[in-house]
């Protein structure tokens, strides 16, 4: 029996080439969140890793955003066709992920081995996001962006509620290296989907002198955007200190089982999925600036429970669950609000760029917040690095409070915000810039 329509997003209905995109990603990210568990307790479970060794496998992915982002990039936005880059990513990470259960039969998986099918991995996965926010722009209309980011990060919280559960049972009966063969049929079917749909994209961006800075420039010259990535920035680098010594402190510290430190991960998405349907309402309620700045708060906040759980294993187990659901709740408050003001402030000749730009600020400190994590949690604790972690995150936001970003309310407001600050040599044709 058909949905009534008044239950389908508006976007969905009436776009099949949304559609089409939304399916793709959706299967992918349950995929991911099956990968984010099983690949670390690969190494946890199988590997023997310490914590100085999650610290690099967690970095090894993430390294890629610091080296190519900038290049890659430039290089997308000179090639176009985001949609074939896209693809290729796709099916270039499917195939690294099918060499890791055909590693662990033949008996050569190793740590190194593992940090080498991550740091690739990431590599495609750097092409693969600096264009998508190209693509995004080419399949949604100027005035749905925020629907169309609420129903794909809605997307994501979802796969945060069935991923990690999934990814728990795969692991539990399988073994980890096989539970990986999921997310790369989950890739391939991204790349079906997108092979589905023929968007018209924006034009290839001429080559010329300082095309790879040129989105460096933009960003420095935008208050928004440059508070926006300080502020993002500083809260990936102490969460992704908290993040490579999570698992381990949640299986060797506090003794929570794989299937059950799946589910709880899985039930604590439920704050996600409920983030991404009430922030296109906070945004109209108190502007779309500072529903972003809530989200940067809110999202590493609640993670001080994890290190204050203990005792009793129910008690344990409620602490994780509100960390899960208030943090789930934040990000996505946070990723659809920054995703919708970048879509209506970045000029399409230059989304690659930026992205590339920011990228390798915003991811590739991730990296180095995973190698600070591993260095302290071996120092001092794994403990007192989590403290250190959460509170260094939720400081985050100080970067908003001297910038613009608190007295903006709409994305018109954003969008003129970047227009008055920009240089004349850089004000794009009207081809190229809504």
């Amino acid at each position: 029996m058909a949905l009534h329509p008044r239950f389908i997003p508006v976007l969905l209905a009436e776009s099949k080439e949304f559609r089409a995109f939304w399916a793709g990603q959706l299967i992918s990210l349950f995929g991911d969140q099956i990968t984010l568990l099983a690949l670390p307790l690969l190494g946890v479970l199988i590997l023997n890793a310490d914590a100085w060794e999650m610290g690099y496998l967690t970095a090894a992915g993430l390294l890629p955003n610091l080296l190519f982002a900038l290049h890659a990039g430039a290089w997308v936005d000179r090639r176009g066709r985001r949609r074939q880059v896209m693809i290729a990513a796709d099916i270039g990470r499917a195939v690294l992920l099918l060499t890791v259960p055909a590693a662990y039969v033949a008996g050569a998986l190793t740590m190194i081995y593992l940090y080498v099918v991550a740091f690739l991995m990431g590599t495609l996965s750097v092409l693969f996001s600096v264009s998508y926010s190209t693509l995004f722009v080419s399949i949604v209309p100027r005035d749905r962006y925020v629907e169309g980011n609420a129903i794909l990060h809605g997307s994501r919280a979802f796969s945060f509620v069935g991923g990690p559960s999934l990814g728990g049972f795969l692991v539990q009966i399988f073994s980890a290296p096989f539970a990986l063969l999921a997310d790369a049929a989950s890739f391939l079917a991204s790349a079906l989907f997108l092979g589905r749909i023929s968007p018209t994209e924006p034009p290839a961006a001429a080559r010329d002198r300082g095309e790879v800075v040129a989105g460096a420039r933009f960003i420095m010259q935008s208050p928004v955007v440059r508070a926006a990535l300080a502020a993002t920035a500083t809260v990936n680098f102490f969460n992704f200190a908290f993040s490579a010594l999570f698992l381990l402190y949640a299986t060797r510290v506090l003794r929570v089982q794989p299937g059950l430190l799946g589910a709880v991960l899985g039930a604590g998405a439920v704050g996600a999925v409920l983030g991404s349907a009430i922030t296109g309402r906070l945004g109209r309620r108190m502007g779309i600036c500072p529903a972003f700045m809530l989200g940067c708060v809110l999202f590493p906040l609640p993670l001080v429970l994890v290190p204050l759980a203990g005792g009793p294993a129910l008690v344990v187990l409620a602490f994780l669950f509100a960390a899960r659901f208030g943090s789930g709740l934040g990000v996505m408050i946070l990723d659809i609000s920054i995703g919708s003001i970048f879509a209506a402030l970045i000029p399409h000749h230059l989304r690659a760029r930026v992205s590339g730009a920011y990228t390798v600020v915003n991811y590739g400190i991730r990296p180095m917040g995973s190698l600070v994590g591993g260095a302290l949690g071996s120092a001092i604790g794994l403990r007192p690095t989590l403290w250190i972690a959460t509170l260094g995150a939720i400081a985050g936001v100080l970067w908003l409070l001297p910038s613009p970003v608190p007295r903006l309310r709409t994305l018109d407001q954003t969008a003129d915000d970047v227009q008055k600050r920009r240089l004349p040599s850089e004000v794009p044709s009207p081809k190229t810039d809504e």
